[in-house]
């Protein structure tokens, strides 16, 4: 069994705090902080830089990232990081932050355009350090060794899968997430839901992921709604990152399945958001994936809902419930997907030989089209 390793960890109100004496460690004194503009805006990167200019650290900002970033798009983090003689990154935002942030301090040792990094193992030297700061509750980034960017030309989604870009910290500050409106707090909570659940189910589950991904469940499924009610709940908010860091851990070892595999095309050819796209198809997908392994979804719905007497089909009816409770979508309809385009998507599900590997079910064609078609009206 392989086990990926897990970076320097930071949890707590206070956990921003920690970047300082970290950077210290490393005599690390330039900097490139990769963010948003929505992070610099909500003056959640001002408390990032007071700490680090006080300490006379030189900042290189690039806040121009974007959801589901493009190979395009990252190669302008990675020109600049090249160029700036930098000491280390530091991602702060969601996912899309923190895996360009990833991809830059990989970029400093590794020659060539990004795209010959996309795909398991083809950097050949570690990364300069790098510390993520995540201000969502969603992606577990900050412990994994996967990248994920965005093609437009084959608009898919592909993955950087490299233990030499997991970060080397990662601060789980929860007073930094208090903000994030509603909808991003379900999106992303469903998302770090998504991963423990095919993290549990994965046909490379082990004994190191299981009770990661369990975990990972429980607190999820105790404090999602509580965080979406009162975003200021800092004890739920903080539950929340700790959730989505144990499932960021699971899936790292035990990879994600065909949830996200039917995800990818969803977002990049319709740029529905990632945490969406999975909260649609999940509990079409667990549907499939039942067959013969009632006992795995049976133990999730234990943790889902806190009790014995359930069954297999007692997670998916969580599932359903949690997004209505949530205001998420229910189906590709209200997504305005065309239904004529099923196909397409199917054709381009079956791309993503990565993660359908992992799945416990076997999915062929037909069977990606039936999936498609379920979802798209339930």
């Amino acid at each position: 069994m392989r086990i990926i390793p897990i970076p320097e960890i930071y949890v707590g109100s206070t956990a921003l705090n920690e970047v300082l004496p970290f950077l210290d460690r490393l005599s690390a004194e330039k900097l490139l902080v990769v963010t948003d503009k929505g992070i610099v805006k909500a003056g959640i990167y001002e408390n990032l830089e007071n700490i680090l200019s006080t300490a006379g650290k030189t900042i290189i900002l690039f806040d121009g990232v974007q959801p589901d970033p493009s190979i395009t798009l990252v190669s302008e983090v990675t020109d600049l990081a090249r160029k700036a003689d930098i000491d280390a990154v530091i991602g702060i935002g969601g996912g899309s932050s923190i895996d360009s942030a990833k991809v830059a301090a990989a970029s400093i040792g590794n020659e060539g355009d990004i795209d010959k990094y996309i795909g398991i193992d083809q950097l050949k030297k570690d990364s300069i350090p790098m510390i993520a700061i995540p201000t969502t509750a969603g992606t577990g980034s900050e412990v994994t060794p996967i990248a994920i960017l965005s093609d437009e030309k084959e608009h898919l989604k592909k993955g950087i899968v490299s233990n030499k870009i997991i970060p080397k910290c990662a601060i789980l500050d929860p007073t930094l997430t208090v903000g994030m409106p509603q909808h991003i707090t379900a999106f992303t909570g469903m998302d770090a839901l998504t991963h423990a659940i095919e993290a549990y189910t994965s046909v490379n589950a082990s004994d190191y992921s299981d009770p990661l991904a369990l975990r990972a469940v429980t607190l999820i499924s105790n404090n999602i709604r509580k965080a979406y009610k009162n975003g200021t709940d800092i004890k739920a908010r903080e539950a929340m990152l700790k959730g989505s860091l144990l499932a960021g851990i699971a899936f790292a070892n035990a990879g994600v399945t065909a949830v996200h595999a039917f995800a990818y095309p969803l977002g990049g050819t319709y740029h529905i958001p990632h945490g969406l796209a999975n909260s649609v198809m999940l509990p079409v997908v667990m549907e499939y994936n039942m067959v013969g392994s009632e006992d795995k979804f049976t133990d999730l719905a234990r943790c889902m809902l806190d009790k014995e007497d359930v069954n297999a089909q007692s997670a998916v009816a969580f599932v359903n419930k949690l997004s209505s409770d949530l205001n998420i979508p229910r189906n590709l309809a209200e997504l305005e997907i065309p239904g004529e385009v099923i196909s397409d998507l199917a054709e381009g599900a079956m791309k993503v030989t990565r993660l359908l590997a992992n799945n416990p079910r076997k999915i062929e064609l037909e069977d990606a089209k039936k999936i498609y078609t379920a979802a798209y009206k339930r």
